[in-house]
């Protein structure tokens, strides 16, 4: 892989989880005027409504002519994610321990990666795979500094279980479909879905009044969110995953989702005045240690699933 390709691999991975390491902020700001489905609804047609913009105006192209039922398999990633994962989450979150939550999320890059195994015949090395519990391990060291709230029930088990899966599923399936499908189309598959799916759900949960839909619009500081959840975590962050798809193994890619977790260590830190002690600090310095492992461990001369034309 050229040089260039690698540099411009880790800026997309530095970009797209550095946005979701601060999208916590704006959630928490945005929950606080609308509820939890409005809000993905209003995020995901944003991120629509921008996409096909982009369309409109020959920005980009898409073109999915002669690719048959292929086409199934991105418009499945992304009933994967966002869909499934981010109802999978809400239950998990809301019915078991802070702690217990955190750590169920962070061992999505190991799922992913004994997933894309068998699937996609990307069998990792064994410092990938002890690097990559390497950065789990700092993500439960930070969850055991946070006070635990909340209690664990079978609903929150199964929540988070369906979380884990969806989004190994999606990273699967993202990297499987890279030849045939470029960044763009993934991404713009997926973002439609996540509106599609959305929004009857937040239409049911305020009994079909527009008004009360559209109501937290009006709301400046939700506006904001939502702009900053719809074109950054959304069109930019999920368009830079998908790019890092198509040149990097579900092993590489995969390891700098942790990533997300230091940065909204230190986000909390500056704009919500959170306490951070030293051992948050390394804790957050042992996931850094092994998202870069990951990346010096894989395989001499490991390429990519380059699309061709």
């Amino acid at each position: 892989m050229e040089k260039g390709t690698n540099i411009k691999l880790l800026l997309a991975a530095i970009i797209s989880h550095v946005f979701w390491g601060f999208s916590f902020l704006c959630t928490r700001a945005a929950l606080d005027v609308a509820d939890m489905y409005v809000l993905l609804s209003h995020r995901f047609l944003l991120a629509f409504l921008i996409m096909n913009v982009l369309l409109l105006f020959g920005v980009v192209k898409v073109s999915f002519k002669g690719k048959g039922k292929r086409i199934l398999l991105p418009l499945l990633m992304g009933l994967m994610e966002p869909v499934v994962y981010f109802i999978g989450e809400e239950y998990g979150v809301l019915h078991s321990t802070t702690i217990f939550s955190g750590v169920m999320i962070a061992v999505i890059p190991i799922v992913s990666i004994f997933a894309a195994w068998p699937i996609l015949k990307e069998r990792p090395t064994l410092g990938q795979v002890l690097f990559s519990f390497l950065s789990v391990g700092g993500v439960i060291g930070i969850g055991l500094l946070n006070k635990s709230s909340g209690t664990l029930d079978w609903i929150g088990v199964a929540g988070l279980i369906v979380a884990v899966l969806s989004a190994a599923a999606y990273g699967v399936i993202d990297r499987g479909t890279s030849a045939e499908f470029t960044a763009f189309e993934r991404t713009y598959m997926m973002i439609g879905m996540g509106a599609v799916c959305f929004t009857p759900i937040a239409l049911a949960r305020v009994r079909f009044h527009l008004g009360a839909f559209t109501q937290p619009l009006g709301t400046w500081s939700y506006l904001g969110s939502i702009l900053f959840l719809g074109v950054c975590c959304s069109v930019i962050s999920y368009f830079l995953l998908s790019y890092m798809a198509t040149y990097m193994t579900v092993t590489r890619s995969a390891a700098y989702a942790n990533l997300t977790t230091a940065v909204s260590v230190f986000a909390g830190a500056v704009f919500l005045k959170e306490p951070l002690s030293w051992l948050g600090v390394l804790f957050c310095a042992v996931i850094l240690v092994g998202i870069f492992g990951v990346q010096v461990t894989a395989r001499k001369g490991e390429s990519a699933r380059v699309k061709t034309e």
